[in-house]
């Protein structure tokens, strides 16, 4: 089954190139190899900044256009299964089926890239690598997790040669 990508462009006026999906599948491989996490899927929208600004006030508090939000699925642990039993009472295993949703604004990352003078595709690839980290139960509310939250992701993206 592997790690896969499923991603939606939701904005009108901005066509997603290629080259980022062929980059974001590349990441996915790379961060679950570095993660140990082997099955899954994750679901990439790409938004506005109203519609991420409608998510993070609707689901965090907060009345702001932000860069990416994450919304994990997955309710057994990484590495883990769990056991359903079809209609004829047999077993059935789905090993870490869906890990959950990232919603980037592109928007946002292309403001941020020009802001820390990097090049769009090495943003869009830091936000999407983040939003996976997040996915898998990484946080970054105090500053030894942040630190090691974001040192992965730099290992990650230096992987795949996105560097500033």
């Amino acid at each position: 089954m592997g790690l896969r990508l499923e991603w939606i462009n939701e904005l009108d006026d901005y066509e997603i190139p290629e080259r980022w999906i062929e980059l974001l599948q590349r990441l996915l491989q790379t961060a679950g190899q570095s993660e140990g996490v082997e099955h899954g899927e994750v679901a990439l929208t790409f938004v506005d900044n109203e519609t991420i600004r409608s998510l993070n006030r609707d689901y965090r508090g907060l009345d702001r256009a932000t860069d990416v939000l994450s919304f994990a699925l997955q309710e057994v642990g990484i590495g883990e299964s769990e056991i359903f039993f079809d209609e004829a009472d047999e077993a059935m295993e789905f090993q870490d089926e869906l890990l959950g949703d990232i919603v980037i604004s592109v928007p946002q990352a292309i403001a941020q890239s020009e802001e820390y003078g990097h090049s769009l595709e090495r943003e869009i690839g830091f936000l999407f690598v983040h939003g996976f980290l997040h996915l898998i139960g990484y946080d970054h509310q105090d500053e030894a997790s942040e630190k090691e939250m974001f040192g992965k992701q730099e290992i990650i993206l230096r992987e795949v040669g996105l560097t500033r």
